[in-house]
């Protein structure tokens, strides 16, 4: 894996710095099964009445220990088959340093920051998947403002010049994407002006997402390039704690239904119950924070594999939106089999309402 020369020693670094107890587990932003909250001693922690500042919250948070960029997409051919597409790229600091402090010098070989990124591609019950990891301040990753881009090595999201638009690059082993994306509703924070509980007891992160991304482009799976087009969601989040520790891992959910309404829901398992959050977003593109008292979120039959045995179909309820769910993945094996292996597949919609989404799930592999 190009540019992860020395890997080892960093997983190591990051794997300690993960960690506050005993668990050898806590893994890369808190996608391992079991997890802690971590020494954040010098990171800035999100805090209610905190807001979102743009175009700065577009870029990288150093003074901030975790970050994502994280993009699904709800894609057709052009024969009108399914398909679903997924690009993440993780960002971590192993100290703080200030908006002003441009890193240490290249040659120096520093260990201050750890980038990940996560790409697949799920279609006809297959599903692609790669990993890739850098050392931070060396070039190989990063991400910038102005102008907009998010890399790590060859892959990358960056704005392109004079169009409005997006484009995102990824390209695993025997597959890739080149697809096009353009905006076309608000940015929706989520929670409090943006700031996310993460627990009853009020940690959480700064989270807000583009809900409107019409996409086109192509998909190369071995030999063959598909024209697909189709519907995106693009999430931002930062925060200086892992999970909880007591927290297992999470629920996460967000769906394009056909009346032009959109949600995303997500709850984190505890060891007693969950904590739930979510926000509803109406046709006109009105937010409404939803809270543990506004749905429920119940697992209504799972799936076993190898990997672990995990909830592949939900039933989903809000009440005052007289909304009742059926939320399933497609047949097929939709774990992403990194250093910390998740499940993330395209989801289907039915019931009260129908339509298409995305579903992560973490902290059930064995």
């Amino acid at each position: 894996m190009r540019a992860s020369a020395g890997f080892t020693a960093l997983f190591v670094v990051i794997v300690a710095a993960g960690c506050s107890d005993s668990s050898s587990d806590a893994g890369f932003a808190g996608l391992a099964q079991q997890v802690g909250g971590g020494d954040t001693s010098g990171f800035l922690q999100p805090r209610p009445g905190d807001t979102l500042v743009f175009p700065e919250d577009w870029g990288p948070h150093p003074q901030h220990r975790i970050e994502w960029w994280y993009l699904t997409a709800n894609l057709e051919t052009s024969d009108g088959d399914p398909l679903g597409v997924q690009w993440t790229q993780f960002r971590q600091a192993l100290q703080p340093r200030t908006t002003e402090n441009e890193g240490p010098a290249a040659d120096s070989w520093p260990l201050e920051v750890a980038w990940m990124a996560h790409g697949a591609v799920s279609f006809e019950g297959e599903h692609w998947f790669a990993e890739k990891l850098a050392r931070g301040d060396m070039g190989h990753a990063g991400a910038t403002v102005d102008p907009f881009n998010v890399w790590l090595d060859e892959w990358r999201l960056e704005s392109v010049p004079g169009s409005g638009k997006w484009r995102l690059q990824v390209e695993g082993d025997g597959w890739a994407y080149d697809l096009r994306l353009s905006n076309t509703g608000d940015v929706v924070a989520h929670g409090l002006d943006g700031f996310s509980a993460k627990s009853a007891s009020g940690e959480g992160s700064m989270y807000f997402s583009l809900v409107d991304l019409q996409m086109t482009g192509t998909v190369t799976l071995g030999d063959e390039t598909l024209e697909v087009s189709g519907q995106g969601w693009f999430d931002r989040e930062w925060s200086s704690q892992f999970l909880k520790a007591g927290q297992q891992g999470w629920d996460w959910f967000a769906l394009h239904l056909d009346s032009g309404e959109k949600l995303m829901a997500f709850r984190l398992r505890e060891d007693e119950g969950a904590f739930m959050s979510g926000s509803w977003i109406n046709a006109e593109g009105e937010v409404e924070a939803l809270g543990a008292e506004d749905l429920t979120l119940t697992p209504a039959s799972w799936t076993e594999s190898p990997r672990g045995r995990v909830p592949t179909q939900w039933r989903l309820r809000i009440p005052g939106q007289q909304l009742d769910l059926t939320i399933a993945a497609p047949p097929g094996d939709y774990w992403n089999t990194g250093l910390y292996p998740y499940w993330e597949s395209p989801v289907s919609v039915s019931g009260t309402h129908e339509g298409v989404g995305y579903m992560e799930l973490t902290g059930y592999s064995n």
